[in-house]
């Protein structure tokens, strides 16, 4: 490695597991490596479904001791949820999931008030039913919400635990359905009509912004020397992904791929049509006034929860065996909500092919198949709708997530999209993390620059598109019609 070269811990919590994970950086050098990687399993209480933040946070403090000497600190996770906090700064409970049953049915009580497209054309945000406002409508009459003097986002609370200071950051805020993505701040309008108290939230914070110091309590338990800063990244971890987009200049479509699958494209500004609405694409806000325009698909998690039921096969052999699978024999609408909840995910995507008149899969090859079938056929819809509503067409397709470990995916999502793919980096969310912090200590340029340093030190693996696509527009139409 060449030049000055700093040492950026990135915290980086998912929804299956959470790493700590170390980039040493210089001008013209990058390289990654894992310091940690721990479980994220939730938990079902009497009161519903949890997240286990004390394990995850315990987590964060083995990785940072196992990270050794580093200058800056970064931590992202995914969206939407929170905890809450009372006067006093103390937890109030463990931070429900976003798969919690809730929020069912109280989009339609927000949509009474704030019909749907008046709420999308303020905000941009997709349906989803755990969006945060709708997480909050359905806590209004809680105890819990009733105490807290403070709301923090997952990434911010896991920082404030670190540093004793409170924050929002941007891009994660803008997943909750309270910002205004042109103004790039709340939509105090939206929040005022539902009843949402904007003052719980901690004042908003931009990626590169300093977020404080770690204290002497977190230094003293992972033998760290201070200070030790951590600086704000993208703490959405789509955010972070997307900013690690080995992009090279051409306009192109992006695929993060985990638990979830995020297909869009990176603008300049939001579009907030009734089309768009009515496509369910979101507005998110990522790095240096860019918005994250996206399809959320249920991604990876089906064939999780399968591999869950399954007793965890060994992945490379069910991959190897879908791939001798006939293509398209059956698929399914991976955006279906009925796949949102864990439990009988095999099950259930038979009983989805069987009520559509399709072959039912019987073999776990034949499900894997399916799966990742559906999920190439949803990257499709998700690449082209978007640049036909956006009014920006693509050259090239570049996934990056652990979906670029698969590549069965990667060749069938060229395939279906009818473009060139690129895996990029598995780690992506890391990377940007890491990358954001080395900007905001002056090691690395802009977003452009950015990406550069992906294209120089990041393998990267190409896929070329195969057949003329006639058997996927023809599954597509056959989805349509069920």
């Amino acid at each position: 490695m060449s030049g000055l070269v700093k040492a950026y811990a990135a915290v980086d919590l998912g929804a299956s597991s959470g790493r700590v994970m170390v980039g040493r950086v210089s001008p013209d050098s990058l390289e990654l490596s894992e310091a940690h990687r721990f479980p994220n399993r939730p938990v079902r209480t009497p009161e519903g479904l949890r997240w286990d933040i004390l394990a995850l946070y315990g987590g964060v403090l083995d990785g940072l001791r196992a990270a050794g000497r580093v200058d800056s600190v970064g931590i992202d996770s995914w969206a939407v949820d929170y905890g809450l906090l009372d006067a006093d700064g103390a937890l109030l409970g463990n931070p429900v999931h976003y798969r919690d049953a809730r929020t069912e049915g109280v989009a339609e009580k927000v949509w009474a008030t704030v019909p749907a497209g008046e709420l999308y054309a303020a905000t941009g945000i997709q349906y989803a039913p755990f969006n945060t406002l709708y997480q909050l409508v359905a806590a209004r009459s809680t105890t819990q919400l009733a105490h807290a003097e403070r709301l923090l986002l997952i990434p911010d609370l896991v920082s404030y635990w670190l540093t004793g200071e409170q924050g929002t950051e941007l891009t994660n805020a803008s997943t909750t359905q309270l910002v205004d993505p042109r103004t790039r701040t709340w939509s105090y309008d939206i929040a005022e009509r539902l009843g949402v108290d904007l003052g719980l939230f901690a004042p908003l914070r931009r990626p590169g912004d300093p977020a404080g110091l770690l204290r002497p309590e977190v230094l003293e338990e992972t033998g760290l020397a201070g200070p030790v800063p951590v600086t704000a990244v993208g703490s959405h971890d789509t955010a972070s992904a997307v900013a690690a987009v080995p992009a090279t200049g051409e306009p192109f479509a992006y695929i993060c791929t985990g638990t979830w699958s995020l297909a869009g494209l990176e603008l300049t500004a939001p579009v907030l049509t009734e089309e768009s609405r009515a496509a369910n694409f979101t507005n998110e806000l990522g790095l240096d006034g860019t918005v994250r325009y996206l399809r959320n698909i249920m991604g990876l998690w089906l064939l999780q929860e399968c591999q869950r039921v399954w007793g965890e096969p060994d992945l490379e052999q069910l991959l190897r065996e879908a791939g001798a699978v006939q293509t398209l024999r059956s698929v399914v609408d991976a955006g279906d909500e009925r796949f949102l909840a864990p439990g009988r995910m095999p099950e259930r995507i038979a009983e989805a092919c069987r009520a559509s008149g399709q072959p039912v899969p019987v073999t776990r090859a034949e499900v894997t198949r399916c799966i990742l079938d559906s999920l190439a056929l949803a990257h499709r819809r998700a690449v082209e709708d978007a640049q036909r509503l956006a009014d920006h067409p693509v050259d090239v397709v570049y996934l990056v997530g652990g979906g670029t470990r698969n590549a069965l995916l990667c060749q069938l999502t060229a395939d279906a999209c009818g473009l060139p793919v690129v895996a990029g980096a598995t780690e992506a969310a890391a990377l940007g993390n890491v990358l954001v912090q080395a900007r905001a200590h002056g090691v690395v340029g802009d977003l452009a620059a950015m990406r550069r340093l992906l294209t120089r030190t990041q393998p990267l693996t190409r896929y070329a598109p195969r057949g003329d696509g006639a058997r996927w527009r023809e599954a597509e139409a056959r989805l349509a019609t069920r």
